[in-house]
């Protein structure tokens, strides 16, 4: 099945497409480790999902497009978890309501563990078989189930933590280093890179390029020219020090500071304050249970409603996608939550010795005139509704559904976030949310006119 130009062959002089599979596969494993058996199961709500779900849809992932239709005698593990574990694709068949899935008791966990190391085996076995004619294709499909594979690991962490805030004695995830709070870098006026007008490209380059990823998503490409104006964009993120001033200036009362739907989102749900946030603004709840609010650390978890209302009252805006991947094209992609070596490949790290949640930026950010914190702290809203490139095509079949089926209603997040697999960060990689979701760690970058 040919899947087009975003998914070519990879460099094999980086690690084995089998290696890439086995440590995200343990990796995953390792992430839901500090999980009682009661936790696997619960759904806080229909946006997220029980960890159970993520581990057996991930497994299924591989089972659907790579295992049945590709390699010959293989039979399902269970026929009945094609339609337990399904997501999205409609074209594959029917699936479970995703409202529901916190009521899947059965298969048990011990069950699912036993389906992903079916598939494990399974395809470890297709992975060092002789390279045969029609395997880069097929290749192509497990690079693009790491891939996708690394954004549950994401979910999952995001979703534990919504489960986790849910329960009224808050409890911890992990135990997460001591939060180191950066004097002045909280304090400095935000300063301002300035980009020229222009044409620009923005997209991921045609493969074989110099400046091409080894791996994109179908949504990120093709390459293509936009005109911007004349921009500035904040050398930093926007603090949880700066968002009090926001609250404690009543934006959460004001209604000519809001987008209309947003408005009526904050009316109807109550809200007055970031999602895991203390009713005193004095501390809030993240994946090592209640901290005190750092003042000069990224505020993180809010809407896209919530980012462009404060936007609003500063005065500015929010960036453009095109503006944020032209700003961050060049600058170096810093590790985080699962740090990889220095090809690109993940290995498994201790969940204590990572930090699960945005930092402050460097004290020395303060007295530099460059870009900060683009990489690896909160997801960053754009003003770019997502929708398709000029000369989009999805890929044809059942992943044709990954991404195309979703370019509506919905907002650009660009950066990646503390619990984004490092390997999966790029400056071209189109995140997209609902503006009203706030579970995931999501903020604020500012950006204005270059003459402002």
């Amino acid at each position: 099945m040919p899947l087009g130009p975003a998914f070519a062959p990879r460099d094999h002089s980086a690690p084995s497409l089998a290696d890439r599979f086995r440590s995200t596969r343990a990796l995953t494993l390792d992430l839901v480790a500090p999980l009682a058996a009661e936790d696997f199961v619960v759904q806080s709500m229909p946006e997220a999902s029980p960890a159970k779900w993520h581990l057996a849809h991930t497994a299924w992932f591989f089972e659907q497009f790579v295992l049945v239709p590709h390699v010959p005698g293989y039979h399902a593990f269970d026929e009945r978890f094609s339609y337990l574990f399904n997501s999205y694709y409609d074209s594959v068949g029917p699936r479970h309501r995703r409202p529901d899935r916190g009521l899947l008791t059965r298969p048990t966990i011990d069950e699912v563990l036993a389906f992903r190391a079916h598939i494990d085996e399974s395809l470890g076995r297709w992975l060092a078989r002789p390279r045969v004619a029609g395997a880069v294709d097929v290749e192509a499909i497990v690079e693009l189930g790491i891939h996708h594979e690394q954004q549950h690991q994401e979910l999952l962490l995001t979703d534990i933590k919504h489960l986790f805030s849910c329960n009224p004695v808050w409890p911890a995830y992990a135990q997460l280093p001591a939060a180191r709070e950066e004097s002045g870098a909280g304090a400095a006026s935000l300063a301002f890179e300035r980009f020229t007008d222009g044409i620009y490209e923005i997209g991921q380059p045609a493969p074989g390029s110099p400046e091409a990823a080894e791996f994109c998503f179908d949504n990120e490409t093709p390459r293509h020219r936009v005109y911007l104006n004349a921009f500035a964009l904040a050398d930093r993120l926007v603090t949880n020090s700066e968002y009090l001033d926001f609250i404690r200036g009543r934006g959460y009362e004001r209604p000519e500071l809001w987008l209309s739907d947003g408005w009526a989102t904050v009316q109807a749900q109550g809200w007055a304050r970031p999602i895991y946030w203390s009713e005193s603004l004095e501390s809030e709840f993240t994946l090592g249970a209640e901290r005190s609010l750092q003042p000069a650390a990224p505020v993180c978890h809010l809407s896209y409603y919530e980012a462009e209302a404060f936007a609003r009252w500063a005065q500015m805006r929010l960036p453009s996608e095109a503006e944020w991947e032209v700003a961050a094209r060049y600058q170096p992609v810093r590790g985080n939550l699962l740090r990889g070596d220095a090809r690109g490949g993940e290995r498994r790290t201790s969940l204590v010795a990572n930090a699960l949640h945005p930092r402050p930026a460097p004290a020395a950010a303060a007295h530099t005139h460059s870009l900060h914190q683009l990489f690896g702290d909160v997801w960053e809203w754009t003003s770019s509704p997502y929708s398709p490139y000029p000369g989009f095509e999805p890929l044809a079949g059942g992943l044709g559904e990954y991404n195309g089926k979703f370019m509506a209603n919905q907002f650009v997040l660009r950066g990646g976030s503390c619990a984004t697999p490092a390997a999966h960060i790029r400056a071209t990689y189109r995140n997209f949310f609902y503006p009203q979701a706030r579970w995931q760690f999501s903020g604020i970058r500012l950006a204005k006119g270059a003459a402002a």
